[in-house]
């Protein structure tokens, strides 16, 4: 086969005569840019709006590369944290007895839970010596300083009982206190 790739090109019909002149027209126009700013001493790059193209197009490939990077990254560290604070729950968790009778109602994200307690183990979470860690549907009690421990890392699986302020100077029912153990 003779002749340039362009002529070959226009033989097959991959291209027509109009694409043809177009890009050889463009090429004699940046052959002239080229050689006008050599004359002049300053350097220019020309490129095809092909190159163009597929430099953009790599660039955003390489953005979306570090963006599911990311992604990944938090998925990873947020699956490490949960199993470390899985694991200090684990370690630290204070055994429930079998015959616990006592309903200790709390919240957790808007909805009423309940889990059976001891009479020791009801008056320490309503002293806000112990605090109930909710993992993966799981549920334990655990020591308060723990708690602390891991509310630093993940709050929103730790309930407490809110220790109960000093009653205001005036309150005329401040003598009648409501017993922690009032069931209705």
């Amino acid at each position: 086969m003779a002749g340039s790739l362009q002529d070959q090109l226009l033989n097959i019909g991959v291209i027509d005569k109009k694409k043809a002149k177009k890009s050889q027209h463009q090429k004699r126009k940046d052959n002239n840019k080229i050689r006008q700013a050599k004359k002049s001493g300053q350097e220019i790059e020309v490129q095809d709006p092909a190159a163009l193209k597929i430099e953009q197009a790599q660039r955003d490939k390489q953005q979306r590369d570090l963006n599911l990077n990311k992604q990944r990254d938090e998925a990873r560290a947020k699956k490490a944290l949960l199993a470390e604070v899985g694991q200090i729950v684990q370690q630290h968790t204070i055994a429930i007895p079998e015959d616990a009778d006592i309903a200790y109602n709390f919240t957790q994200d808007n909805k009423v839970k309940k889990i059976y307690v001891s009479s020791e183990q009801q008056r320490q979470l309503t002293l806000g010596q112990l605090a109930i860690a909710v993992l993966a549907n799981v549920t334990a009690l655990i020591p308060d300083k723990i708690a602390e421990r891991i509310e630093v890392r993940l709050p929103k699986i730790i309930v407490r009982t809110a220790v109960e302020a000093a009653p205001e100077e005036n309150d005329p029912y401040a003598d009648y206190q409501i017993p922690d153990d009032l069931m209705w």
